[in-house]
């Protein structure tokens, strides 16, 4: 706390400017907020001015506006947005009683703007979002980090709710003007041109409601080549970006010079490998039984008959014993294709697969993994993510610089970030005990790598599983050129003759884009369901 402003001259500020000589102002590390009496300050070792716009923005808050309104909305988001058109609302209202507030609430601007600037590349899209819209009510200029294609161009879909939502006159209008910003963004999504694109976990966002959920609502449908056409000019009124035109319809990188690919396999802890192998047998060994039986079964059926050479078949016995010229009483069994087949799984490792989701990917992966090595299937287990590279921002700046056009690209300064847990040519699977969460998930580039690798195995049959938790995002790259990409990835890989599977972990989103997909609608049954969509895939020829 400031040594030349305590909390006697800010209480003595408060009760000023909300006329309550009842007022406390205090300081707490949970702060800033509104109570019942009291003002409550963040505990910052910060200068009087600082402290002092905060005072103004929560006298405001208490004199002109309704804290039980604001607490009795249930969606956060919409809460949150509220609570942001209402700071403004309030300290017009406070600037036009006492002019000379305007030093201090810019100090206080400036502060909130250097916090999220610290913080900004950790935080949640949704985050961001709701950070530039708070600026956009303040009409505030955007730093070169907020500059995210996709956030300007929810912005700019969003202008006339923005621009209603300064003119709010009460706590009612502003929560009424916060749900019209979340019904425009809905919209967007309805019609296909979703700009949000989240990376948190549904348990760390606002107040344990996944966020994606509540800022779009119903059903998000990504267009299909069939749909460019229909839809170009709708496209265009919504992601044009920068005045250099409509993104492109494939998601194309900037630059893949930056790309990484890890190689872990074998290279993971024999403890946690044989600690996760135990669970994983006991997950799957039951279901390992069953399609070894029906594999021997299907193999075992198939016999060519009355074949000169061969294996007796006791069926032509009688027929022997009575026809002394009879020369065919013999079978051979067909060449057995069923084990034939090469297995790939493909994990999405976004941020939002943290915590349970992972730990069951993992364990998923390893019961899979060890199951098709049992049954003589070659396997290989992959996982994905992107991350933002210093050097490719760099490298970007130095291309903006340069005039180099970026219209057709759609992965700016991330790096693809690709994890090699077992390959097909090792018998080790400790790699996978390293299976961990990373940031963002370009779906459509990541299935391309997964399905090049593949394609390089020789095997009749190639499977490629995929096991995701949503939409594919990135934070520097439009969502429906993502979609888009993933939707042509999807069909390019089909048409080259891998049978591609859609595991979809808590969310629907696979049912969109793979032609064969389940929904784990319980963390739980995660092995068991992925086990079996996988052995009737291996059964299905």
């Amino acid at each position: 706390m400031s040594a030349s402003l305590d909390t006697t001259a800010l209480t003595r500020l408060a009760r000023v400017l909300t006329g309550d000589p009842q007022i406390e102002a205090v300081m707490l590390p949970d702060g800033p907020r509104v109570e019942r009496g009291r003002i409550v300050l963040p505990e910052l070792d910060a200068d009087d001015d600082l402290l002092t716009g905060y005072v103004d923005l929560l006298a405001a808050r208490m004199k002109y506006g309704d804290a039980r309104a604001l607490a009795q909305v249930d969606a956060p988001v919409e809460q949150r947005l509220a609570q942001s058109i209402d700071d403004r609302r309030v300290c017009v209202q406070l600037l036009e009683r006492y002019p000379g507030a305007r030093h201090y609430l810019a100090r206080w601007r400036e502060h909130a703007a250097s916090e999220i600037a610290r913080g900004w590349h950790d935080m949640a899209w949704c985050d961001k979002l709701l950070w530039l819209i708070d600026r956009a009510l303040w009409n505030e200029a955007l730093s070169a980090n907020e500059r995210i294609d996709s956030l300007l161009a929810t912005l700019n879909a969003c202008e006339a709710q923005i621009d209603a939502a300064r003119h709010a006159r009460s706590t009612a209008e502003s929560i009424a003007a916060s749900r019209e910003l979340v019904a425009s963004v809905r919209m967007l999504a309805s019609r296909a041109f979703n700009t949000m694109m989240f990376s948190s976990d549904a348990d760390d966002t606002f107040d344990a409601e996944n966020v994606s959920s509540e800022f779009l609502g119903g059903d998000q449908i990504a267009p299909s080549s069939s749909d460019k056409i229909a839809t170009s000019d709708s496209i265009q009124s919504v992601i044009l970006i920068n005045n250099e035109g409509v993104r492109p319809f494939l998601s194309v990188p900037f630059t893949t010079e930056f790309d990484l690919v890890t190689d872990l396999t074998g290279k993971g802890n024999a403890i946690a490998w044989r600690n996760l192998l135990s669970l994983a047998r006991a997950e799957t060994a039951s279901l390992k039984a069953k399609l070894e039986r029906a594999l021997r079964a299907d193999e075992h059926t198939h016999w060519r008959r009355e074949q000169e050479r061969g294996e007796l078949d006791r069926h032509a016995l009688p027929r022997l014993a009575i026809s002394p010229g009879y020369r065919t009483p013999f079978r051979v069994k067909r060449v057995a294709k069923g084990r034939d087949a090469a297995v790939s799984i493909l994990i999405d490792r976004s941020g939002s697969m943290t915590g349970k989701k992972i730990e069951l990917a993992r364990l998923c992966a390893a019961a899979l993994a060890d199951a098709l090595m049992q049954l003589a299937f070659d396997c290989e287990v992959l996982g994905y993510s992107s991350i933002e590279s210093p050097e490719m921002r760099a490298a970007y700046d130095a291309a903006l610089a340069d005039g180099t056009p970026m219209r057709r690209f759609n992965r700016f300064v991330e790096r693809l970030d690709l994890t090699v847990y077992k390959r097909f040519d090792s018998n080790a699977l400790d790699g996978l005990v390293a299976i961990e969460c990373g940031h963002e998930n370009p779906d459509g580039e990541a299935l391309a790598w997964a399905a090049d690798r593949l394609t390089m195995h020789r095997a009749k049959r190639r499977i490629l599983m995929v096991l995701s938790d949503g939409y594919p995002a990135t934070g520097d790259g439009h969502p429906t050129v993502l979609r888009n990409d993933l939707h042509e990835r999807v069909r390019d890989i089909a048409q080259k003759g891998i049978e591609l599977i859609g595991v979809g972990v808590l969310d629907d989103a696979v049912e969109q884009f793979y032609p064969t997909s389940i929904v784990v609608r319980a963390l739980h049954e995660l092995p068991a369901q992925a086990f079996a969509v996988l052995a009737t895939t291996l059964l299905n020829r």
